[in-house]
C-alpha cells in the first residue's frame, strides 16, 4: 500500500503478474530485480486507484503526473532522481510488454522523457584531512620520501593519475615554480606547483629517487621500489595504503586529492577561469561542480562557527 493506503485494482493486478511472469521465465530475471519490478508498479496502480485510472489508457500527462509526485512526495519526503530514474524504466518496461502483448495499442512512455540523472558529486578532503594523509608519508626512508613527493604533488597541483605518473624528470621546474604535465590528447600545460610540492620533489630527487634507481638509467619523474616507472595501478595502491593508515579509507578515490585541490582553490577565492586552466578541463561547464563543492563547504563552516547561526 502507499501513503493513502488505497487498494490497486485487481485488474492491473493481473496485468503486473503477468509481466512479472514474462521477465522470469522469458528474461530470466532475478527474484530481487522481480520484487522490486513489483515494488514500483504496485506504486504506480495505487496512484492510478486514487484518480480512478485504467492503467491500459493512461496518458502521458497521467504518468507525468505521477512522476511529479515521486519527486515531491506527497507531504513526504520525494525520492531522489536515481529512484525515479527506476521507476520510470520498470513503466517503460511494463508498458512495453502491454503493446507486446496485444493487451494496450497506446503507449503513454513514449511521450516521457527520462529524468535527467542528478551529478554525483566528487569527494573532498578537509584541511585536516590533507594534513592527517600528509603525515602518514613523513619519514625519510626513500618510499616514504617519494610518496610524500606523490602526495604533495597530487594535492598542490591537481593532476591525474595518469599525468603525474607520465611526469618526467624534466617536467617539475622547482625554481620558476611550476611544471608540465601532459593531459588528454596529449595536450601540455603548465600548472604552478607551491612551495610544498616543491620542496618534497627537490627532496625526493635529492635522495629518495637515487636509493629507488639504483644506477639505472631511468627519465620517469616518479619509481617503484624496483626503479621502474609508477604505474597507475602502483599510484592507487600507494594512495589507499597511506588513507587507510590516514582513517581516510571510505573518503577517498582515485582522483580525490584533484577535486580537492580546485575547490580549496576556489573556497579561497581563486577564479573559476583560472582553476579550469590548472586542471585542464576544455570546457568550463565541467569545473563548475566544484563550485557547488565550494559554496557547500562554506556553508557547513558558516553554520560551524557562526554563534546565531542556529539561533532563532
Amino acid at each position: 500500500m502507499g501513503s493513502n493506503d488505497v487498494a490497486v485494482d485487481g485488474r492491473f493486478e493481473e496485468l503486473v503478474l503477468d509481466f512479472l511472469a514474462y521477465l522470469e521465465f522469458e528474461r530470466g530475471l532475478s527474484r530481487n530485480t522481480l520484487a522490486a519490478y513489483r515494488t514500483d508498479l504496485l506504486q504506480y496502480g495505487e496512484f492510478l486507484a486514487r484518480r480512478g485510472l485504467d492503467p491500459t489508457r493512461a496518458s502521458g500527462a497521467d504518468v507525468g503526473d505521477y512522476l511529479a509526485e515521486l519527486a515531491t512526495g506527497n507531504g513526504r519526503p520525494g525520492c531522489s532522481p536515481a529512484t525515479i530514474g527506476r521507476k520510470t524504466a520498470s513503466l517503460r518496461s511494463f508498458y512495453q510488454h502491454l503493446r507486446r502483448a496485444e493487451i494496450s495499442d497506446a503507449d503513454p512512455m513514449a511521450a516521457v522523457k527520462p529524468p535527467r540523472r542528478g551529478r554525483t558529486l566528487p569527494k573532498v578532503l578537509s584541511g585536516p584531512q590533507v594534513d592527517r594523509l600528509l603525515e602518514q608519508a613523513s619519514g625519510s626512508e626513500p618510499i616514504e620520501v617519494r610518496d610524500r613527493a606523490i602526495l604533495e604533488v597530487m594535492y598542490g597541483c591537481g593532476l591525474r593519475v595518469s599525468e603525474l605518473v607520465g611526469l618526467d624528470v624534466t617536467s617539475v621546474d622547482a625554481r620558476r615554480g611550476f611544471l608540465r604535465a601532459e593531459g588528454k590528447g596529449s595536450k601540455e600545460r603548465i600548472v604552478p606547483i607551491g612551495r610544498a610540492a616543491s620542496s618534497a620533489v627537490k627532496r625526493y630527487m635529492r635522495s629518495g629517487r637515487l636509493d629507488l634507481l639504483r644506477g639505472r638509467d631511468e627519465s620517469r619523474l616518479f619509481l617503484n621500489a624496483r626503479g621502474r616507472p609508477l604505474t597507475r595501478q602502483g599510484l592507487y595502491k600507494i594512495i589507499q595504503q597511506r588513507a587507510r593508515s590516514a582513517g581516510l579509507a571510505d573518503k577517498m578515490s582515485p582522483h580525490t586529492l584533484r577535486h580537492t585541490f580546485a575547490t580549496h582553490l576556489l573556497s579561497g577565492g581563486c577564479d573559476l577561469r583560472s582553476v579550469q586552466e590548472m586542471l585542464g578541463h576544455a570546457d568550463v561547464a565541467t569545473t563548475q561542480i566544484y563550485t557547488h563543492l565550494s559554496n557547500e563547504r562554506v556553508r557547513e563552516t558558516y553554520f560551524k562557527a557562526h554563534p546565531r547561526a542556529l539561533e532563532g
